[in-house]
């Protein structure tokens, strides 16, 4: 794509918008069928390049695949390294996903397998698509068909989005755009077929969906009444024609029901709904248009289950409450009213704990059933049993007698645990032989601490990844605002003695504007938490008025102060604000208090690499030009673009020498990312400069700077390209040694690659000749020098890259050499994970253009 691309804070139009979800919303779905997965998700891009966004989800929510709504590019799990990569990543179960994303393991330990294949089109990725499926270990995965299938719809999905966006639509989401949900597909509950009954002549007009109801071949439906109710049980056809004639009266049937004959002399119950038009003529009101509802089996098999005396339950994929029969109601002492659309663990304090919470979202993820024991205080234990499927769960509840401790069963599993991940049907309490997982009673005992342990692990493997300051606060907004239900989080830091604030979320702003730049001797719940070294639980509004008089509160009601003290170091203080009372359970309490301990580790490595990154990047803004000679005929604009990928410093550099006659345009490359390069390239830079500056001719200077960096020892290679360009004829004298070579567009924008002799790479041979190409330029043309950063990918041709550039040069079309470039740039900054430095030098020769100060 030769054509400069939308500018990415452009609005994006009401029907491209309509348009890009209607395509997600397909895609997903369609992901979904073709694998036969049961959840799928759409990533795309983020505005910045720096992340992929959770754009579509089908199947089981989200918030129970980790709860990943942004995700950084460079993040190693399956999804970014899709994207990233332009590759598939096929992970058949949970072993392979162990051995190679073990972050993605730590956070979801469940046996499943995924596939994500990138969403692009020719170059440009626009996101990636993911598909999840149940897979017990030894799982082969998915075919090589429905892997083609996948990569089809991925495709398909990238060719519309390039489409959209050549249209001035953005194929780009935020952190704040909504999710578009799809439940999974699955066949209808219940059947709806619609008619149109004349009744003064009996002509009744009928969809496939109403015959099918009545057993009739729609093709072979003759329109009459009479046969439909042919299909009617005979006890019932006074009722429907009563009901016929009633309408007339009424103007409406309110849900009659009759039995429908099956072909086997069966029947099943449908109900029949409608109502007659208002109309000014007999002819309309002598309609009767409707619909028949066959809700199948499904009202027989709730009263059933209302006959039951075990507890049963059905939740939807994000674990609420849908349906509970009287069994369950008297089972756990509860009322259905009061607790459809909530979650067990939400209403039932007792089944409070996350181990029970993560066993529904096993069974979900997994598509496996699972089951636990959970005791019901005083000291009834009951049974429960999980059987999933993409549309939700079906739970059995029954009760149980009180099982041996794990201390009696030696090897017996704990409270939580899936004996269908072994193969082994879930507990019944109906059978003898059968043995439900051993509970563990409340108190800090095995639930506790494994749920601890899950939480550290989850943050921890994240923390990993962050090395900035900024990157750690991220990671732990996004990891214990969900987990804890907190709303707001702060960190403040200690800079000198007083606390300042290093990052806040949350929806309520500076909601602890007043804890900055206090004292660590101040009376605070912050600094005194920080001080003790213990963390501080704050459960009411007046719990802080009681120990904190006059403190100003803001819009949280609970709050929870944890100490970050690194090595006896005081580092800082991470508070978390809750917009409910929330009480903290100890189990709460252990597990905040531990990842506390986390939170500080991280933070100051983070501090040293933040000084360290500081000091590099000083070191090597040092070594190049912080201003460029202001001279006649010609406009110069120049950039340079550090790495985004590590601490390290390259080598890139570009100068302009100002000499007696004429200008020298240069840009080189040492090898390399250290300061050694950084070092090796400020001498380079100063040799040319000397050399440029005594007058010597191009090819001269750069065996001098061949010489020099072989007598530095430092057995590093270097790149350049040096231009002699006289400002008064734009005549060019040029010399290329193992660089890239420089782009020339032409006043009329033709962009051409220029073919230069060249020399070997600098530090090759101190013997190297480096031969000269003389070039003249048009007036209104622009050069481009720049440094393999910028046109270099992995695992492509760089004359792929160098020749995007010179379709980018020659389309981008700006009067501002500034502007063009930061043009040339805007890909490359948009990269979240840029290995090499890039360095770019533009030169418009334009006579007649005076200097500042000339005359």
């Amino acid at each position: 794509m030769d054509g400069p691309l939308p500018d990415a804070s452009d609005p994006v139009p009401t029907d491209a918008a309509a348009e890009t979800e209607e395509l997600l919303s397909s895609a997903v779905v369609r992901a979904v069928q073709e694998t036969g997965a049961h959840a799928g998700s759409i990533f795309l891009r983020s505005r910045d390049r720096r992340s992929i966004v959770l754009a579509a989800a089908c199947g089981t929510p989200p918030s129970l695949l980790g709860g990943w709504r942004l995700i950084p590019v460079s993040s190693p799990i399956p999804v970014a390294t899709a994207y990233r990569s332009g590759r598939t990543v096929h992970l058949a179960d949970g072993d392979e996903t162990m051995r190679r994303f073990p972050q993605l393991s730590v956070a979801l330990p469940y046996a499943f397998g995924s596939a994500s294949v990138p969403v692009k089109a020719g170059r440009e990725s626009f996101g990636a698509l993911a598909v999840v499926w149940a897979a017990p270990p030894g799982s082969a995965g998915l075919s090589k068909a429905r892997l083609r299938h996948l990569r089809a719809t991925a495709n398909r999905l990238g060719a519309s989005l390039a489409a959209i966006q050549l249209r001035g639509g953005l194929a780009e989401w935020d952190a704040e755009t909504v999710v578009i949900e799809v439940p999974a597909p699955s066949p209808p509950a219940v059947r709806v077929g619609l008619f149109d009954w004349e009744l003064d002549t009996g002509a009744l007009t009928a969809d496939d969906e109403l015959c099918a109801i009545f057993g009739l071949d729609p093709s072979g439906f003759d329109g009459r009444a009479d046969t439909l109710a042919s299909r009617v049980h005979p006890s019932d056809l006074a009722a429907f024609r009563a009901a016929a004639r009633a309408a007339v009266v009424d103007g409406r049937i309110l849900a009659q029901r009759i039995r429908v004959l099956e072909a086997d002399g069966t029947h099943r119950p449908v109900e029949l709904w409608g109502r007659v038009p208002e109309g000014p003529t007999q002819e309309a009101r002598s309609h009767l248009v409707g619909a028949a509802l066959d809700p199948g089996a499904g009202t027989r098999a709730v009263a059933a289950i209302e006959r039951l005396r075990d507890g049963v339950f059905s939740l939807d994929p994000e674990g609420r409450l849908t349906y509970v029969n009287r069994g369950l109601e008297q089972l756990l002492g509860v009322r259905r009213e009061e607790v459809l659309g909530q979650s067990l663990w939400e209403v039932l304090p007792w089944l409070s704990s996350p181990v029970h919470e993560d066993r529904h979202r096993a069974a979900m993820v997994s598509q496996q059933p699972t089951s636990f024991v959970a005791r019901r205080p005083p000291d009834q234990w009951i049974a429960f049993s999980l059987h999933p499927d993409a549309g939700g769960v079906t739970g059995r509840a029954v009760p149980v007698e009180s099982p041996p401790s794990p201390a009696a069963r030696p090897g017996a599993p704990a409270e939580g645990t899936a004996s269908a991940a072994e193969g082994r049907s879930p507990p019944t309490a109906s059978s003898p032989a059968a043995s439900p997982p051993s509970p563990v009673p409340a108190g800090p005992t095995a639930p506790a601490r494994l749920a601890a342990i899950y939480h550290v692990l989850q943050l921890g493997s994240a923390l990993t990844e962050a090395v900035s300051a900024r990157e750690v606060c991220a990671v732990v907004a996004d990891q214990l605002l969900p987990a804890f239900g907190g709303r707001q989080l702060a960190i403040h830091v200690v800079r000198e003695g007083r606390m300042h604030l290093l990052a806040q979320t949350g929806h309520h702003g500076h909601f602890l504007d007043w804890f900055e730049d206090v004292p660590l001797n101040a009376r605070l719940p912050g600094t005194q938490a920080l001080t003790s070294g213990t963390p501080l639980f704050i459960e009411s509004r007046e719990d802080l008025a009681n120990s904190y008089p006059g403190l100003r509160m803001g819009e949280a009601r609970s709050w929870a102060y944890l100490p970050l003290i690194a090595s006896s170091r005081p580092v800082g203080t991470c508070v978390l604000g809750f917009d409910e009372v929330h009480r903290f359970s100890v189990e709460e309490r252990s597990v905040l208090s531990a990842l506390g301990g986390l939170i500080a580790q991280a933070l100051e490595r983070a501090r040293v690499y933040d000084e360290e990154f500081a000091i590099a990047r000083g070191l090597q803004d040092a070594l190049l030009p912080h201003r460029l000679p202001e001279l006649a005929n010609i406009h110069i604009a120049g950039r340079y673009l550090p790495g985004t990928s590590g601490m390290d410093i390259g080598g890139d550099w570009y100068d302009v020498i100002r000499t007696a006659d004429a200008v020298a345009l240069v840009v080189g490359d040492v090898e390399g990312h250290s300061v050694t390069a950084a070092g090796a390239m400020g001498q380079l830079r100063s040799a040319v400069r000397a050399f440029a500056t005594a007058g010597h001719r191009p090819g001269d200077v750069v065996a001098g700077a061949n010489r020099i960096l072989d007598d530095l020892g430092a057995e590093l290679l270097a790149s350049c390209c040096y231009i002699r360009l006289e400002t008064g004829s734009g005549q060019t004298c040029a010399v290329r040694a193992g660089h890239p070579p420089p782009l020339l567009r032409r006043p009329g924008g033709t962009t051409e690659v220029l073919d230069l002799e060249g020399g070997t790479l600098l530090g090759v041979d101190r013997s190297t000749d480096y031969p000269e190409t003389r070039l003249e330029l048009p007036p209104g043309s622009v050069l481009a020098l720049y440094t393999d950063g910028l046109v270099e990918e992995r695992d492509t041709d760089i004359g792929l890259g160098i020749d995007h550039l010179r379709a980018t040069l020659a389309h981008t079309g700006t009067h501002s050499l500034e502007k063009l470039a930061d043009g040339l740039l805007r890909a490359a900054r948009r990269s979240a994970k840029r290995e090499d430095d890039i360095a770019l030098l533009l030169t418009e020769y334009a006579p007649g253009h005076h200097a500042a100060g000339a005359h």
